[in-house]
């Protein structure tokens, strides 16, 4: 059978940034009826070539083609023209407006020069029921939960009826209830003769929906090839070449150490009257279903937000902390999901994000002590292994590399204490397995690290206990031979009952 053409490619595509090539000579063509699997550690060029398919950027040689044919200088605008919608992994939705109104941005249906809002909702009403959008439709975004945001995000991709669908891990941010519903989408729209390129480090997806795959190493293309027969080793292999029996480091033998933090009728946010305790040396996972407290019980802990307790001692602390500042003070650290938001400050250098949570500290007589803060940055730069000038903007790293500095800045504090919020999200293989083995470090050291985490898997392997969270109350606590997918996932259903799953 004579394959189909493609809708869209690129051909010996090069495209560079300040002299450093980022893709040297890459092909890829995705084809209709075809979910086509895009893979590579951060850093290989996968950004780069998403923003060359959509019109973004523009390559330095080479083509892109619709149909066949070069379309020379490509914008964003004659992208979508051509049938082209992307569903990045940072959003870019408008808070203030409703979610009618995001998903009709820039392309709202008119009426004497005016948007017609009866046309607009009849539109949107419909590719909302696809994703599984119930939330009035003049709803502000802001009032979403991250996932549901996420859902808009595909939503408005669809309200444009695409042709060629790019979708950048598009689940990092969904439950496993709105992962299935876009499952269910991509292989409907997939029947329909859409052309889907689709991004994700979680190789159990790529497995389950695509059928072929490019790889990309370093920007360039290393494998470009059907999917059938290959498992996820085989897809780990062609991504970093190892096997991937040593992502996860091995437990340790030892005993845990004092208790750092113990909580009785805990209540924030979400979270109500929870009883939680941890101790050095641990590493204590919280899993659960998205937006079921899982933050709200960090914040809690961080002083982030209010909380109360009929119990407390945390850090050294007969209570909870009552402001981040002083939770900082007694050696408690916490790493935000949302790392280009929260955790970093994008257009500051690498060297400023790493050196700011220590400025105080590093000062002599109310003056900056230039020379101790060099230090401090080259050590850490070498510890992360990131390499080049440290005075670029943080923003020109990959994900990965980011992840790294929102979590290393905080090392100089010396922290008992670690609350990380999904900290391997959106982080290649390669990544992953350096945050594992220094969160393990740090165990090793003595800290306590708490891990809220929407990756089963790395609660699976990484963790020594888990606590699941289910409508902000705990379902389940997991040890030892009890951790597993089934007891983790079924408690977070609410299948177990948490004397069952516990």
């Amino acid at each position: 059978m004579t394959e189909t053409r493609p809708l869209l490619e690129a051909r010996q595509v090069f495209k560079g940034f300040f002299g450093n090539p980022v893709l040297k000579g890459v092909d890829i063509a995705l084809h209709p009826g075809r979910v086509h699997a895009l893979l590579g550690e951060n850093g290989a060029g996968k950004s780069t070539l998403i923003n060359l398919l959509s019109g973004a950027l523009q390559p330095d040689s080479g083509a892109i083609l619709v149909e066949g044919r070069p379309v020379g200088r490509f914008s964003p605008a004659a992208a979508r023209g051509a049938g082209i919608a992307v569903v990045q992994q940072e959003l870019s939705l408008t808070a203030d407006l409703s979610i009618a109104e995001n998903i009709g941005l820039g392309a709202f249906p008119r009426r004497f020069g005016l948007i017609d809002y009866a046309a607009l909702h009849r539109g949107v009403r419909e590719v909302c029921d696809m994703v599984g959008l119930t939330e009035p439709l003049d709803m502000p975004v802001a009032d979403l939960a991250l996932g549901r945001r996420q859902m808009v995000e595909i939503a408005k991709a669809l309200f444009r009826k695409p042709r060629v669908l790019i979708l950048d891990e598009p689940t990092s941010s969904l439950s496993a209830h709105e992962a299935g519903i876009l499952a269910r989408l991509i292989e409907t729209l997939r029947d329909r003769g859409t052309a889907l390129l689709y991004i994700s480090h979680r190789l159990n997806e790529v497995q389950a929906l695509c059928s072929h795959v490019t790889v990309l190493k370093d920007g360039g293309v290393t494998a470009d090839q059907s999917l059938a027969g290959i498992d996820g080793e085989g897809l780990v292999r062609l991504m970093v070449g190892r096997e991937t029996g040593d992502l996860f480091p091995p437990r340790p033998v030892a005993e845990a150490g004092a208790t750092r933090i113990t909580v009785e009728k805990f209540s924030a946010g979400l979270v109500r009257e929870i009883g939680f305790s941890a101790r050095a040396g641990e590493i204590v996972g919280i899993g659960g279903l998205v937006g079921q407290g899982q933050e709200d019980l960090l914040l809690g802990l961080y002083g982030a937000i209010p909380a109360k307790a009929s119990h407390a001692e945390v850090s050294g602390l007969p209570r909870l902390p009552a402001h981040v500042g002083e939770a900082n003070a007694a050696g408690i650290v916490y790493v935000p999901a949302d790392r280009k938001h929260e955790g970093l400050v994008l257009p500051h250098s690498i060297a400023s994000n790493l050196i700011l949570p220590s400025l105080g500290r590093l000062a002599r007589g109310g003056f900056r002590d230039r020379t101790a803060e060099a230090g401090l940055i080259a050590d850490l730069a070498r510890r992360l292994t990131i390499k080049g000038d440290v005075a670029r903007p943080v923003q020109a790293l990959s994900g990965g590399n980011q992840q790294k500095v929102a979590l290393a800045k905080w090392l100089p504090l010396d922290p008992s204490v670690l609350l990380l919020n999904d900290p391997t999200r959106g982080v290649d293989i390669e990544t992953k397995r350096e945050i594992y083995l220094m969160l393990r470090a740090f165990a090793a050291e003595g800290r306590l690290v708490i891990l809220a985490s929407s990756d089963t898997p790395e609660l699976v392997h990484l963790c020594d206990r888990v606590v699941v969270l289910r409508e902000g109350r705990v379902a389940a606590r997991l040890s030892g031979a009890a951790i597993s997918e089934e007891a983790i996932v079924g408690a977070a259903m609410g299948i177990h009952k948490q004397g069952e799953a516990a």
